[in-house]
């Protein structure tokens, strides 16, 4: 097919222990799926449900590349993840489907203008400015399900500058890994490729030019970058 301009590349993100890499389609992120970050943010956990909200998978950072401090903010936020990959999709899923939809694990920061996310929700209005701008999702390398399987006691952590800020273990999440593919389900339909931020637990706060930043959760390559 013939293009009138070049087409963009694929975006991929590099898999342990494989030469070929995981082809992105979409990014989707959840918010507010752990209650002590749900409190912090100033809502109730037991009556809210999670927030669905998506980034292009431009926004992706991958290989320990450094992440450049974003344009337009003076409060860039960063919120460590565990991230799930899709090799295959659909609609309305059950919880059993949902589950067999995982191709493997990452560890990823979703990183938030957090000054311009308060004007958005000040005024109602959306939050791609905060949340979908050009390096925002940075994600380490995946370790394909058959190698890791995440449980309540699996510990999930970020530090930066060497300097514990986010702690928790990955069974103080609200919804589930196949809870949060099964509503996503009901909302899009889900694709081979996709993308999945599960949320992240209390301790975010501001990052500087020069921070050296560290995610890691148990049984995964870690994510390690430098704000630039």
């Amino acid at each position: 097919m013939d293009y009138v301009i070049s087409p963009p590349p694929q975006v991929s993100v590099p898999v342990v222990g494989l030469d070929a890499r995981f082809p992105v389609h979409r990014v989707y992120c959840v918010g507010r799926n752990y209650a002590d970050h749900v409190a912090e943010m100033g809502g109730d956990p037991r009556s809210e449900p999670p927030v669905f909200f998506s980034k292009p998978a431009s926004a992706l950072v991958t290989d320990g590349e450094a992440v450049r401090y974003p344009q337009a903010t003076s409060d860039l936020h960063h919120e460590v993840e565990l991230v799930v990959a899709l090799a295959s999709g659909g609609r309305d899923l059950t919880l059993a489907e949902a589950a067999a939809c995982v191709y493997g694990y990452g560890v990823g920061i979703d990183f938030t203008r957090r000054d311009l996310q308060s004007i958005a929700k000040k005024h109602g209005r959306p939050w791609d400015t905060a949340k979908g701008f050009d390096q925002s999702a940075p994600l380490s390398a995946l370790t394909p399900k058959a190698n890791f399987a995440p449980s309540t006691d699996t510990p999930i952590c970020l530090t930066v500058n060497d300097e514990l800020r986010q702690s928790a273990l990955l069974g103080q999440m609200i919804w589930s890994v196949a809870e949060i593919i099964e509503q996503l389900s009901r909302l899009f339909e889900l694709k081979a490729g996709d993308i999945i931020y599960t949320g992240t637990p209390a301790g975010v706060a501001a990052v500087a030019k020069g921070d050296k930043l560290c995610g890691e959760i148990a049984g995964l390559n870690a994510l390690n970058f430098d704000i630039i």
